[in-house]
């Protein structure tokens, strides 16, 4: 169980600003701790379950952050972008603020699932290959897929970099143009590259899942969701597990 903590730290904690500046958002009469207006930014709260509304915006408290958020095309999963607005421009202004990293990267033009977080070890953890935590992507190509081609994409496929063979640890045909192929790894341009390899190509590129939680489909592109216990349970269970 938490200790209890000032509401000023509570504020600076979850990205409201210096804590001069939060303790001016409680004497200003903008902060309501679970539905009551607070006066007292020294005041002792515990945070479990706690619900801030700061200026109008309703917040759960979370210690550390963990969300997943539906990346729209043509945004970036950086703070310092080259040619494309950020993804980070379209989460709320705390999540900036306390410093949220995605976990990985999806390219420019892939869509879908990706991970948020403040935690390093929970992003390490989710990064390495060594957990064997699957990432599901569909893929859309404008030629048929065959079943040689997929069976190539099973047995390991060598990209021009790296000489240890790079594969697939599943792979279901969906539609003639369109797989949902499974991978560990994480090299640059991975999939598109062991499409590539095997005389394809990809026209679209949609991650749906990793570990065993599957992007929920009421989260439209663009949006974001807390992430609970339950949830970090399915992302960390590699793609063997039962």
């Amino acid at each position: 169980m938490l200790k209890p903590i000032s509401l000023e730290k509570i504020l600076f904690s979850q990205g409201f600003g210096t804590r001069r500046y939060c303790s001016d958002l409680v004497h200003a009469e903008l902060v309501k701790v679970n539905g009551a207006l607070a006066h007292d930014p020294d005041e002792r709260i515990t945070p479990e379950n706690l619900i801030l509304n700061v200026e109008g915006l309703d917040w759960e408290f979370h210690e550390k952050a963990y969300i997943a958020f539906n990346k729209p095309p043509n945004y970036e999963c950086s703070h310092k972008t080259t040619h494309h607005p950020s993804v980070y421009s379209l989460l709320p202004k705390p999540f900036v603020e306390r410093g949220l990293q995605c976990v990985g990267r999806l390219d420019f033009d892939t869509t879908g699932l990706i991970l948020i977080s403040d935690d390093g070890q929970f992003i390490h953890r989710m990064t390495t290959p060594k957990k064997n935590i699957g990432k599901v992507y569909e893929i859309t190509t404008p030629e048929p897929i065959t079943s040689s081609q997929i069976d190539h994409l099973l047995n390991g496929v060598v990209l021009d970099d790296d000489p240890k063979p790079c594969s697939a640890t599943a792979c279901e045909l969906l539609s003639e143009h369109t797989l949902a192929m499974t991978i560990v790894e994480g090299r640059y341009h991975q999939v598109k590259r062991m499409m590539a390899a095997v005389g394809n190509h990809v026209a679209r590129l949609h991650r749906s899942a990793i570990g065993q939680y599957t992007m929920p489909a009421d989260l439209k592109e663009g949006e974001w969701r807390w992430l609970y216990p339950q949830d970090l349970s399915l992302l960390s269970k590699s793609v063997d597990a039962e």
